[in-house]
């Protein structure tokens, strides 16, 4: 029997860590967007003053996937918000229950922060994915439409280039 366990990620866990980033990358066709390496990792993840988390997947003492979270706040609701950046396990090991032992120890820090909802994006063709966040009880926030602000634009902007 598969023996799934979460573990909080290690600063030592940050090459592995962006392993996973370049894989689920690589499913997403965005590999040339992956800028990210082992010594950002370390430091945006787990330096001290970090507002990121990381977790990590094992199946029988091997390392099968991770996840990427942080706090996002509701004024609507006045409470904190789980936000669920990235989730990936390596497809050898899907449909073993090793995502949804994620997002239920996710749920669980939620709930137990009282935070007031657990928020994800997936890309509109991730028919799988979908489906899973679906088959948990998660509803599709269809109204939002998310903007990015974000490389040369994001300095433009900040250093008053763009009114």
């Amino acid at each position: 029997m598969n023996q799934i366990e979460i573990r909080e990620a290690k600063a030592e866990d940050s090459a592995l860590i962006l392993r996973f980033i370049k894989h689920l990358a690589s499913y997403e066709k965005s590999e040339d967007q992956v800028t990210a390496t082992v010594d950002s990792i370390r430091e945006s993840i787990f330096s001290s003053d970090s507002t990121t988390h990381a977790i990590i997947c094992t199946i029988n003492k091997v390392p099968v996937g991770f996840a990427v979270y942080f706090y996002n706040y509701s004024t609507w609701l006045g409470k904190n918000g789980l936000y669920l950046e990235d989730l990936y396990i390596l497809p050898e090991y899907q449909k073993n229950g090793a995502g949804k032992a994620i997002l239920k120890y996710l749920a669980q820090i939620a709930v137990s922060r009282g935070c007031g909802r657990l928020e994800l994006s997936v890309l509109d063709w991730n028919e799988p994915a979908i489906k899973f966040y679906k088959s948990i009880g998660a509803i599709p926030q269809n109204e939002w439409i998310i903007y990015r602000l974000s490389g040369q634009e994001l300095e433009a902007f900040a250093q008053g280039k763009i009114i």
